[in-house]
C-alpha cells in the first residue's frame, strides 16, 4: 500500500487525487522553505513578483548592487524551471517511471545541501549574491515547474496569489444570491475546488509556521526532514526504473 501511494503521488500515471495530494505536500515544503529561508537569507524566494518589483524600485533609486541581486534571483528561479523541463522531457522520451520523480530527487538533494552546508554557503558570494539565495530560488523554480507540468498548470505550490484569488472568486459565487424568477443558470460555487484551494493555502501556512519555528530552533538543519520527505516520495518510481533496467539485462 505505501508503494502504491508513492507511485500515485510521483509516478508518471497521473490522477486528479494524486495531483492534489502531491500539491498539498509540495505546498507545505514550499511554505517551510520560504519562511525558514527568509530567516536564513532575509529574502523570500518562492515567487518572483516581489523580486521583479524590487529590481524596478532599486534601479530607479540607483542601488544597482540590489538590482543585480534581484536579477540573479530571478534567473536562478528561471533556471530551476528550465532544469525541471529538461529532466521531465528526458525521462518522458525514454519512458521512465521517474518522469516527475527526478526533479523531486534533485530538489531533495539540494535541500539536503542547504541543510548541511547552508551556514558555509551564506558566507560565499558570487555576483554579490549569497549562494544560499541562489540555491533557494533555484529550488523553488524547480518545484513550481514540477507541479505545473504534472497538473497541466492547474495547481501551484510556491506562491499563494493565484490560490487566494481563485478562492475569493469561488467564495463570491458561494454568497451570490440567485433570484428564483430569473431564467438564467444559477451562479454556483465549486465546493470541491474551494476545498482544494483552502487546503493548499493551509498547507503553505502550516509549512511556513513549521519552517520558521524549525529554523529558529535548529537552524539550517531544520530543512533535513523536508529533504527526506521528498526523497521518500520520489524513491519508488526511481527504484522502478532501476529494477526495469536490471531486469532487462
Amino acid at each position: 500500500m505505501p508503494l502504491h501511494f508513492a507511485r500515485q503521488l510521483t509516478g508518471p500515471a497521473r490522477t486528479l487525487q494524486g495531483n492534489r495530494r502531491l500539491g498539498l505536500t509540495l505546498a507545505f515544503v514550499a511554505g517551510a522553505m520560504n519562511a525558514g529561508g527568509f530567516l536564513a537569507v532575509q529574502q523570500y524566494t518562492s515567487h518572483v513578483t516581489g523580486t521583479v518589483s524590487s529590481v524596478a524600485d532599486q534601479f530607479v533609486l540607483g542601488r544597482f548592487d540590489l538590482v543585480l541581486d534581484g536579477i540573479v534571483g530571478v534567473l536562478a528561479f528561471l533556471f530551476g524551471a528550465m532544469v525541471c523541463a529538461l529532466l521531465v522531457n528526458y525521462a518522458r522520451r525514454r519512458r521512465l517511471h521517474s518522469e516527475y520523480a527526478l526533479p523531486l530527487l534533485l530538489e531533495a538533494a539540494l535541500i539536503l545541501a542547504f541543510g548541511l552546508l547552508g551556514s558555509q554557503l551564506a558566507h560565499w558570494e558570487g555576483l554579490l549574491v549569497p549562494a544560499t539565495v541562489v540555491l533557494l530560488c533555484f529550488i523553488m523554480g524547480l518545484q513550481n515547474a514540477v507541479i505545473t507540468k504534472l497538473s497541466n498548470a492547474v495547481i501551484r505550490t510556491t506562491h499563494m496569489t493565484g490560490i487566494v484569488t481563485d478562492l475569493g472568486i469561488e467564495l463570491g459565487k458561494l454568497v451570490y444570491w440567485n433570484r428564483a424568477e430569473t431564467e438564467q443558470a444559477p451562479v454556483l460555487a465549486d465546493r470541491a475546488r474551494m476545498a482544494v484551494l483552502a487546503s493548499l493555502l493551509a498547507c503553505f501556512l502550516g509549512g511556513g509556521l513549521a519552517g520558521a519555528y524549525g529554523f529558529k530552533a535548529f537552524g539550517y538543519r531544520s530543512t533535513l526532514p523536508l529533504a527526506l520527505l521528498l526523497a521518500a516520495l520520489a524513491a519508488v518510481p526511481a527504484a522502478d526504473d532501476l529494477r526495469q533496467r536490471w531486469g532487462g539485462r
